[in-house]
């Protein structure tokens, strides 16, 4: 049976709700700036002493704090919770093979790939283990959906079409288009059941697709803002203290009337909390950190002021 209807919380999110930006630690702050600029195609937005907002157009996107000497993310084997990625989206196809075909030409090797079917998508790491994605989705019409989930894959991706699209438009490299945002966050838990009671239950996240090992959410249709898995990280714990590690990222919701709701069901399901009428800060059942407020930060200064509620 085929149904365009995910899986809805009895009391759904806002349709309009997205992920907005987070926040890494990292062991060098002028060498990882040096890579998300150059790299990546960030701007910094502000810098003050150990941390520096970077983002597009503006908008801020990513958050860093440094760690002098502080351990690289681990890959592979038995991890902890934490950042699996995060998702840089861009607008466009020739968006997508404008940064591969940059990437390339700085000498730096074919990143991962996966046509995802509702997306293309470029994985690397940075230069302290923290995963990266950079995507364009595909028009919602061409997703499909059976059974209330999206259907996706990880086939190959057309690299030489993408790039052959970013030499059709033409236009130089000038780092990362405006309107490129932070499309989703994919995180490592410590167990599934008990994510998807915080996530679904609680928060009102649509469950969109659903495997004994991972989950994926979202808001108003979208293919996932927040995916989970426990394939590196089943039964785990945080990060010790002198590893890199997301410090937290944020849920941008388009009212206050919608961060109200969000804030009822947590107070019912009796999770502890902190914030006032305009922010919530709260841990997940992996420990990790959500802040969740009225639209996007628009500004580095709104940016430093999530991180500091956070408050550690």
């Amino acid at each position: 049976m085929t149904s365009t209807t995910p899986e809805s919380a009895a009391d759904a999110i806002d349709p309009a709700t997205e992920v907005g930006l987070l926040a890494l630690t990292v062991a060098d702050l002028e060498r990882s700036l040096a890579f998300y600029t150059e790299a990546i195609g960030l701007a910094v937005l502000a810098r003050e002493a150990a941390n520096a907002t970077l983002g597009v157009a503006g908008r801020p996107l990513l958050l860093l704090r440094e760690q002098p000497g502080a351990a690289p993310w681990p890959r592979g084997g038995r991890s902890h919770t934490g950042l699996y990625h995060f998702a840089i989206l861009v607008p466009t196809r020739p968006d997508l093979g404008r940064w591969l075909r940059h990437w390339l030409e700085l000498g730096l090797p074919l990143p991962g790939q996966g046509d995802h079917l509702v997306s293309e998508a470029l994985y690397l790491e940075d230069p302290d283990g923290h995963g990266i994605e950079i995507y364009r989705d595909r028009p919602r019409q061409a997703w499909r959906w059976v059974d209330g989930q999206v259907q996706m894959a990880t086939l190959p991706v057309d690299i030489d079409g993408l790039l052959h699209e970013a030499e059709r438009a033409g236009e130089p490299w000038t780092g990362l288009p405006a309107g490129t945002r932070l499309g989703h966050i994919h995180l490592q838990v410590s167990d599934i059941r008990r994510a998807a009671a915080f996530y679904h239950d609680v928060l009102g996240f649509d469950i969109v697709a659903r495997l004994p090992s991972a989950l994926f959410v979202s808001a108003g249709g979208y293919h996932h803002h927040i995916g989970m898995n426990v394939w590196h990280s089943r039964g785990a714990g945080p990060p010790p203290a002198d590893s890199v590690r997301l410090l937290f990222f944020t849920i941008d919701l388009p009212s206050a009337a919608a961060l109200r709701a969000v804030r009822a069901r947590i107070e019912a399901a009796g999770l502890r909390y902190r914030g006032d009428g305009d922010l919530v800060v709260i841990r997940d059942p992996s420990d990790i950190a959500l802040l969740l407020h009225v639209g996007p930060a628009a500004r580095a200064a709104d940016a430093a002021a999530l991180a500091a509620a956070l408050g550690d």
